[in-house]
């Protein structure tokens, strides 16, 4: 929130924000990121959380972030689901240079409304194919969103597809035991492809819906995001899938 007589942050407006829908996330792109999680300047993006002289509690671990926004776009899920978590940190990572940065700026914007607004949210531009242990320990996270990822219509491009047979391991480096991965697509074959991918991965099992009638994050999987409400206003059909992360298999014997 801002201080007594400065200027609240304005929400960012789109048309200063325009960029291309897609980008090569295979590319060499000129990306900064930490060698390691414990390098990354949390208090940075967090600071409610990692107030200035604060002394940590002895015994009590520092805040981490919890959620992963994967390919966050203009950051309508972190909006929406920050009033849900309050106390839970979430970062959303964004390969496309201007729409991270309309994200950081509208979460920014969101703490300057009022008391326990975004405060817990945040963005950064990253490339969720390539950096994913440079952000996150093992077993950090506990829910990993990807929500209407780029299909990649052209075969050769299937390659660029955010689920993909070399991410899989890293997704279950990240994320505990236990720990879901929140998917939606309105494209049936991208559907198809992203529910073979997890099936066939031992550290992934599909999660039926009915099971999750209490999760309050699977009735906004497809409305939360502009782009799923994009869908929804073209009146396509939306096509969720959710995956829990099994236990470690036990080590092989020597």
């Amino acid at each position: 929130m801002a201080e007594e007589g400065e200027e609240a942050p304005q929400p960012p407006q789109k048309r200063f924000y325009r960029q291309r829908a897609h980008a090569n996330p295979l590319a060499d792109h000129t990306l900064r990121y930490p060698a390691r999680p414990q390098d990354m300047d949390w208090a940075r993006l967090f600071p409610a959380f990692f107030p200035p002289g604060a002394a940590a509690t002895p015994g009590e671990p520092p805040p981490r972030v919890e959620f992963a926004d994967l390919g966050c776009g203009y950051g309508g899920l972190l909006v929406a689901l920050s009033p849900l978590f309050p106390r839970t940190l979430m970062l959303g990572l964004e390969l496309r240079l201007k729409v991270a940065a309309f994200a950081g700026t509208r979460l920014r914007a969101l703490r300057g409304a009022g008391p326990g607004r975004g405060h817990n949210a945040a963005c950064v531009r990253g490339n969720a194919m390539r950096h994913l242990p440079h952000f996150f320990t093992k077993g950090q996270l506990s829910k990993l969103f990807l929500l209407f990822p780029d299909p990649h219509f052209k075969r050769p491009k299937h390659r660029w597809r955010l689920v993909n047979a070399a991410l899989l391991p890293e997704l279950g480096f990240v994320l505990r035991p236990g720990g879901l991965v929140y998917t939606v697509t309105d494209v049936p074959e991208l559907h198809r492809w992203m529910v073979a991918h997890f099936g066939e991965h031992p550290l992934f099992q599909e999660v039926p819906l009915a099971e999750l009638d209490g999760d309050p994050v699977v009735s906004r999987l497809a409305t939360a995001t502009e782009e799923g409400r994009k869908v929804q206003r073209a009146g396509r059909p939306v096509y969720p899938a959710i995956f829990r992360r099994l236990p470690d298999p036990p080590p092989l014997p020597v």
